[in-house]
């Protein structure tokens, strides 16, 4: 993002993505469904440059477009997964304390041992970068990183101010070192299925958009997009049953995510339709939680069934043929 105003990403060609419609082309090559409001935010987060914040539903495609930019711009991508507990030497660095005694035993070998100075032992060689680190630290000529904060809401909030300092200067205070400051801003997403609210001092700092469920439309191009042989009429009923399914009160709605994985595991069954007898052994691939396999099992997957077969022809989404369905 050295020359955000014209290319806005490391290794991409200068103008590539210098528009929304060059971000939303870049994105379908890389087989990625994105509506207009996605790809401005993700032009603004490369252009401005800033954070980019991804809020919604798991299963939506969040982590998706961090590892699409990447691969965009043929960048490495550094994932910091979050977790309850995650703390400063998981997420920005700690310090290697059995080379550190190594060192000291060495220099007392030596009578060194009382003239070291601080420095001797908190030195780079010593340091292990973690994530955060690892993104503002980019070597002269590299590619500049695509910064992935995962599921930033199962973090403590502590993680929040973690991030405070980089998101807005591009910079970590480390107490026995300095402040490292990033030559290149990087490329920075952060992903929330808002589980907890995040802080507003984050929020500030960053651009949001909200990803939300596919309309049917959509969520048959995406299939379209990433399974290409899937036969038509297979990927209309799927497509049909789990927006659905997204009306009904369950423990986990299915997301984008499981409706790539059943069409996946129909076509590896070769079952062209629902009403075939193998497809209810397979509903473990949309539904995660056993009340909600029970209960779809026990007459709600033939009332939706009877449902989405009786569905009449409506218009296709680009390279789609479909039909008419009521569940939307």
């Amino acid at each position: 993002m050295e020359n955000a105003q014209t290319d806005g990403m490391g290794t991409a060609a200068p103008g590539a993505l210098g528009s929304v419609d060059a971000v939303g082309q870049a994105l379908e090559s890389q087989r990625y469904v994105a509506d207009r409001g996605l790809a401005t935010a993700i032009y603004l987060a490369l252009r401005l440059p800033k954070p980019l914040l991804l809020e919604g539903e798991a299963g939506v495609g969040k982590t998706e477009v961090a590892k699409t930019l990447a691969a965009i711009a043929g960048a490495p991508l550094i994932r910091l997964q979050c977790y309850e507990g995650l703390d400063v030497s998981h997420a920005v660095y700690e310090w290697d304390y059995s080379r550190q005694m190594l060192h000291i035993r060495l220099m007392e070998a030596r009578g060194a041992a009382q003239e070291a100075a601080p420095a001797d032992l908190f030195g780079p060689q010593f340091m292990i970068k973690r994530p955060l680190l690892q993104a503002i630290e980019t070597a002269e000529g590299a590619a500049t990183p695509v910064r992935l904060g995962d599921e930033h809401d199962r973090a403590d909030d502590e993680i929040d101010a973690f991030l405070l300092e980089l998101l807005s200067d591009w910079q970590l205070t480390i107490p026995e070192v300095g402040t490292i400051r990033a030559t290149r801003p990087p490329v920075v997403v952060i992903t929330s299925n808002r589980t907890r609210e995040l802080h507003d001092a984050l929020k500030r700092r960053c651009l949001y958009h909200w990803i939300d469920y596919p309309t049917l439309e959509k969520e048959l191009q995406i299939v379209a997009t990433r399974l290409p042989g899937t036969p038509e009429r297979l990927a209309l009923q799927v497509c049909a049953f789990v927006q659905a399914l997204r009306r009904h009160d369950l423990w986990k709605v299915p997301g984008v995510a499981e409706t790539l994985d059943w069409t996946s595991a129909l076509l590896a069954l070769g079952v062209e339709e629902l009403s075939q007898p193998e497809v209810p052994a397979s509903l473990g691939c949309i539904l995660k939680h056993q009340d909600d396999v029970q209960r779809v099992r026990s007459g709600l997957f033939n009332e939706l069934l009877t449902e989405v077969t009786e569905a009449s022809p409506i218009p296709a989404a680009p390279g789609v043929v479909v039909r008419d369905t009521p569940v939307r």
